[in-house]
């Protein structure tokens, strides 16, 4: 597993890193979780991504990984980053949401307390938040890393302008910024319009999520939609007709895989990593065998300037 400097800080991060927002919930299969956390961990995965709502049900990502913590890798602490966020809506009422100082650091207390933990490596403000001022959002922040309950502040879903914003307010009180999570795959570019570029000014990471756009960038909707896919779903993140869009790319990036001796999704990840402001990948996993076959990823990381450019184009055509 190769590791990487998280923007101007000390800590490093392995290329691919584990994300628990799908499939460690309470109605998921507690020993296949419990399996994958242990396979990754074996295979170099040392920092383990959370939220807040992490599920369903909210929270239950949490208590579960909880519980994997206190079986399995309470005796590595010192080895692992384990990160968490508050942002999104967690509880009713009038302080359950969003990014005041009163939500970011309760829910911070509620986080740690299910995981079993005395502190979060990385503690993240998931999303701005248009009626709070930026100042409280990244105040509480610095408060959770001045009590010792996180010892990284990050953000994640800031636009380039808001997240300068937040770099800015969180160096003067002490507290840098040495993380920002935002999505990013071939499907979704965003990231390169003016956000990578600040990221490098002022020294900060990047780790990706949704680096195979929802299983877009597999080979599971090659032939077309199955009915029992995310996309099949009348109500779900991913939508129908976002998939049709995007199938005529994905058909004509999975030559280039082939070719490369990968499989869709290894290409996808791979290529997300080739982006030099991207430090971590996040991969999400249902299986042990499905995280065995993405992190293969990690034997082809390098692309020619032929292959690059050949999926530029394609990607380009299609935006």
């Amino acid at each position: 597993m190769p590791y990487k400097r998280c923007g101007n800080s000390g800590l490093k991060l392995p290329a691919i890193s584990l994300g628990l927002w799908h499939n460690f919930g309470k109605v998921d299969s507690r020993d296949m979780a419990q399996a994958i956390v242990r396979h990754a961990f074996d295979s170099g995965i040392t920092h383990f991504d959370l939220a807040n709502n992490y599920g369903p049900p909210p929270g239950s990502a949490e208590t579960n990984f909880g519980k994997f913590y206190r079986d399995d890798l309470k005796p590595h602490r010192h080895e692992l980053v384990i990160s968490t966020k508050a942002g999104y809506l967690m509880w009713d009422g009038p302080y359950g949401d969003w990014g005041s100082r009163k939500y970011i650091l309760n829910s911070l207390d509620q986080s740690l307390e299910r995981m079993q933990l005395d502190y979060v490596d990385i503690f993240y403000h998931h999303r701005p938040d248009p009626d709070t001022p930026l100042e409280e959002s990244m105040g509480a922040l610095a408060s959770a890393v001045q009590q010792g309950k996180a010892l990284y502040a990050g953000i994640s879903n800031y636009p380039a302008d808001k997240a300068v914003e937040a770099f800015k307010l969180l160096k003067e009180l002490n507290t840098p910024c040495i993380i920002h999570q935002p999505r990013y795959s071939m499907l979704d570019r965003w990231i390169e319009n003016g956000l990578t570029e600040a990221l490098d000014t002022h020294g900060v990471g990047c780790i990706t999520f949704s680096p195979l756009a929802q299983g877009q960038l597999t080979n599971r909707y090659l032939e077309g939609i199955p009915e029992n896919s995310r996309a099949g779903k009348e109500h779900g993140y991913l939508q129908q007709a976002e998939v049709e869009k995007n199938i005529a790319i994905v058909r004509q990036l999975a030559p280039i895989a082939e070719q490369r001796g990968q499989t869709l999704a290894q290409m996808a990840l791979a290529w997300t990593l080739a982006n030099p402001t991207v430090t971590s990948t996040l991969i999400g996993a249902s299986s042990v065998r499905q995280l065995q076959e993405n992190l293969a990823c990690l034997e082809n990381l390098s692309f020619s300037d032929q292959e690059l450019q050949t999926i530029r184009s394609i990607l380009h055509t299609g935006s």
